[in-house]
């Protein structure tokens, strides 16, 4: 997830690795997880699509998304800095924190 107040950008991008979770936990609902990660990026998207939450303003719905709890899917710890194109960091950061290194081609 990735907030930017100036420029009016709160986006989450969100990829799942069936293999990987299944490593971590064998019997998990991956419907039921892809189910509670979808609704991350429609809260950002706001409107009716991210329910209750969804109608907050767009800092409302960052903090609800960020705020420390017991559950089932949970954030990382808010990282600050600065960027002039979210969503090309937002490209970067799932290229090298969440996504696994491509193998070259021969």
């Amino acid at each position: 997830m990735f907030s930017c107040p100036q420029k009016g950008f709160l986006q989450a991008r969100i990829e799942v690795d069936e293999s990987r979770l299944r490593a971590l936990d064998p019997g998990i609902d991956i419907a039921a997880t892809r189910a509670h990660l979808a609704s991350i990026p429609a809260i950002c998207t706001g409107g009716s699509q991210g329910g209750t939450i969804g109608k907050l303003s767009r800092r409302e719905r960052f903090d609800w998304l960020v705020a420390p709890r017991s559950t089932i899917i949970q954030t990382s710890k808010v990282h600050t800095g600065r960027c002039t194109d979210p969503t090309t960091l937002l490209e970067h950061l799932l290229n090298t924190m969440v996504r696994l290194p491509q193998s070259p081609t021969n």
